[in-house]
């Protein structure tokens, strides 16, 4: 991948293997909107999702660039799941929803704030159709409901 492309690896070896990727605008958590997004960056609740998932790989991309992140998710197939929130993307990028749609790779698309209850046009997501699952409301929360759930379906089929 690009060396623009921010991405935190977990390299020990794990029991699970799991991609976050964060799409546009979601470098600035902690600073732009704390009304809908709070205080804390993403970088910082990753840290703290890590402690409390020590079993659990999680590598995180962030990018602003579309093409990043249908890469991203083309090549998650290493991954027993991705966890994607596209940020304003999500409404607008059928690349995306083909990325996601062609993947093996089980997608949950994840939101921090509540969708349905925003602008009109947020309550459209491209990428909806093609994922596992679809989480919003809850946070940075959403991404923990998000792990909790692919764990509890690897768990079942073990």
């Amino acid at each position: 991948m690009k060396t623009s492309l921010l991405s935190f690896m977990n390299s020990q070896k794990r029991d699970i293997r799991i991609l976050i990727i964060n799409g546009v605008n979601l470098s600035q958590l902690g600073t732009r909107e704390v009304n809908l997004y709070g205080h804390l960056s993403f970088e910082d609740y990753l840290v703290q999702l890590r402690a409390d998932y020590p079993d659990t790989q999680m590598d995180y991309i962030q990018s602003d660039i579309l093409g990043e992140l249908c890469s991203a998710i083309s090549n998650s197939e290493p991954y027993d799941a991705v966890v994607l929130n596209a940020g304003a993307y999500t409404h607008t990028s059928p690349e995306l929803a083909d990325a996601v749609r062609s993947t093996t790779t089980p997608v949950i698309e994840v939101h921090i704030s509540n969708l349905f209850g925003r602008e009109r046009y947020r309550r459209h997501s491209e990428l909806a159709a093609h994922c596992a699952g679809f989480i919003c409301g809850f946070g940075l929360d959403s991404y923990r409901l998000a792990l909790e759930s692919i764990l509890q379906k690897k768990n079942s089929h073990s």
